[in-house]
């Protein structure tokens, strides 16, 4: 149950999906173009024209802001879901129209010397195999913003690209927190600090445990670093290790495609018990190469070519609009694969006051639950209805039942059949027993498509958004809400819709892992929290806070201002002094830590 007396606050998001960078809400403006003022237009365009180094620059000097029509398609056309760009070939090493594949060539039988045989010989077949390829069914994915390079930005020297990813959405956390690593180390200590990242799938490409695991059958050497960095809790331990110098917990949960829910209750349980005071928390997942298209491909999960051929009645003319193939609680065929990095800086109240932090909201309670007995371990079941249920009543508890009439909720939205007939009853059949009319669902996945463990990271992302902006995303891609959803006290809104943030204050993220891992959360609007904190302590605090805070808007707004004009590189540290134990302050009660000013307390 949420703890009153301890807030959650969000101070900082940093990232990277198939929308953009996540400071400064530019993936969410990408989402909501259509919908932004043009002035907010022309600052989107030029931002993702830097991010990606394209071509897309928008006239800033004349009045109104105007954007150049060609360039400006061919920026946008190159994010969300899409078909495979082009350079996938050079970027990921596989090309979709050619997927790698090796077939049987022949198979000959061989005779070798074997002394205890009577004849002293055996027969033996061998296979002989040769190199082939294929067109990949699936042709779309939510893929990184065409022409961002995040291996460019520092030393990435065989670093798998979720590891590259998961270290970019830290340093981008830390430059929009405003506070640098140095900054939180003077300040805090050891352990005050956690870091909870981590991927579902591990590092599966050629430089973490897909290299590792096809080197020998491709008569190749393992690396010593295939291994470890194929872990999946390798995030966290790269953000430590070279970004943070952080000495404090770390790890991660894996609860599959829940994987980020699970991670925040790791952050929360560690802040409500007073274990901790910072915590950033996030997933990072890099799935758009062949073993792990093919392994969903086969379970019918994804939205192939030939499946959106067929639920759209085309020709074999007709070309496939691939900016479609995401529609949750619509006609859809399966869900759509993407990449995508985020991590979020959690911080108790106090220690947000004292250091000054931005309150972007909060997050009041994560609730976490399995389905029990299941015939098939990828259909959906029980569990969900158990998490928001309880996630409801939480909320309800703490902020009266009438705030849950002026929420919003982010669904799992996976663009599956079974998913939009059986998250949809659950959400119905809730909102009825809540009295609840019109409750608005938005599904952030009809857009950046599926990251797997960071999807509902990017859920949480695209409601700060909501709230910045006071726009929910419609689901876009769809004409119309497919007849077997359920839909009598909900607003699956087709359009991007107007809302007051004041008056939808609070949000449901919810979320469906395989293997029945059953995720939802409730967080409360930065304008929400700021009202019930300023509510609880006097108003001298608040102004000192206000103080604090100019120097920390200050850093964000200069980081901010200097991403604006081209990508930084991240600050990756791999050549520091190691702490040498000579240097170690140690006591039978505690020690201090080279670079730290707090000690360790045993």
């Amino acid at each position: 149950m949420a703890n009153s007396n301890t807030d959650i606050i969000i101070a900082s998001v940093g990232g990277i999906n198939a929308a953009g960078r996540s400071s400064d809400h530019l993936a969410f403006r990408r989402i909501v173009f259509e919908a932004l003022s043009p002035e907010e237009q022309t600052r989107t365009v030029n931002d993702l024209n830097t991010l990606t180094g394209a071509q897309a620059t928008a006239n800033t000097e004349s009045s109104p802001l105007s954007v150049n029509e060609s360039a400006t398609t061919s920026v946008l056309n190159d994010c969300l879901v899409r078909a495979w760009d082009d350079n996938c070939n050079s970027l990921r090493g596989w090309h979709p129209d050619a997927m790698p594949f090796y077939k049987q060539h022949e198979q000959i039988e061989t005779e070798i010397q074997n002394p205890l045989k009577d004849n002293g010989i055996t027969s033996t077949s061998e296979k002989l195999w040769q190199t082939s390829s294929y067109r990949c069914d699936v042709q779309s994915a939510g893929q990184i913003p065409k022409g961002f390079d995040v291996a460019s930005l520092y030393n990435s020297r065989n670093h798998p690209r979720g590891l590259q990813l998961s270290l970019y959405a830290a340093a981008d956390a830390l430059g929009n927190l405003g506070l640098s690593a140095d900054d939180i180390k003077q300040t805090l200590a050891p352990d005050d600090i956690a870091v909870y990242m981590g991927s579902t799938a591990g590092q599966l490409d050629a430089e973490g445990f897909g290299g590792m695991i096809t080197a020998p059958y491709l008569g190749q050497r393992n690396s010593s670093r295939q291994l470890p960095m194929g872990i999946s809790t390798m995030p966290a331990d790269f953000i430590n290790a070279y970004l943070l110098g952080n000495a404090g917990s770390t790890g991660s949960n894996n609860g599959a495609c829940a994987s980020f829910l699970y991670n925040l209750r790791l952050a929360q349980d560690d802040i409500r018990s007073g274990r901790r005071k910072l915590v950033l928390v996030g997933n990072s997942e890099a799935p758009l190469i062949p073993a792990i298209v093919e392994g969903f491909n086969a379970m019918k999960a994804l939205a192939t070519e030939a499946r959106l051929r067929a639920v759209d009645k085309l020709s074999p003319e007709d070309k496939v609009d691939f900016t479609r193939a995401s529609r949750p609680f619509a006609e859809n065929v399966g869900f759509t694969l993407a990449e995508s990095a985020q991590c979020f800086v959690l911080a108790d109240r106090t220690t947000a006051l004292e250091l000054g932090l931005n309150i972007l909201g909060s997050v009041g309670d994560v609730f976490i639950h399995a389905d029990g007995h299941k015939h098939s371990i990828s259909a959906p079941g029980i569990g969900n209805y158990i998490t928001l249920g309880k996630a409801m009543a939480s909320a309800a508890r703490e902020l009266g039942h009438e705030a849950l009439k002026r929420s919003m909720v982010q669904a799992h939205g996976s663009s599956t059949p079974q998913n939009r007939v059986t998250e949809s009853d659950m959400l119905n059949r809730f909102a009825q027993i809540h009295d609840i009319a019109h409750w608005p669902i938005v599904a952030a996945k009809t857009h950046l498509g599926h990251s797997i463990s960071a999807a509902s990271a990017d859920q949480l992302l695209i409601t700060l958004g909501s709230w910045q902006y006071g726009l929910l995303p419609g689901i876009t891609t769809a004409q119309a809400i497919a007849n077997d959803v359920h839909q009598s006290q909900l607003s699956i809104g087709l359009k991007h819709t107007q809302v007051d943030p004041k008056v939808i204050a609070l949000a449901f993220i919810n979320s469906k892992g395989f293997g029945g891992n059953n995720a939802t959360a409730w967080v409360l609007s930065g304008q929400a929290t700021t009202e019930r904190i300023q509510r609880r302590i006097s108003p001298q605090a608040w102004q000192d806070y206000l103080l604090k805070n100019e120097h920390v808007k200050e850093n964000q707004t200069s980081y901010l201002a200097s991403m604006a004009k081209g990508n930084l590189p991240l600050p990756y540290k791999d050549k520091e002094p190691l702490p040498d134990p000579c240097d170690i302050e140690l006591t039978a009660h505690g020690m201090i830590l080279p670079g730290w000013k707090e000690r360790v307390e045993f």
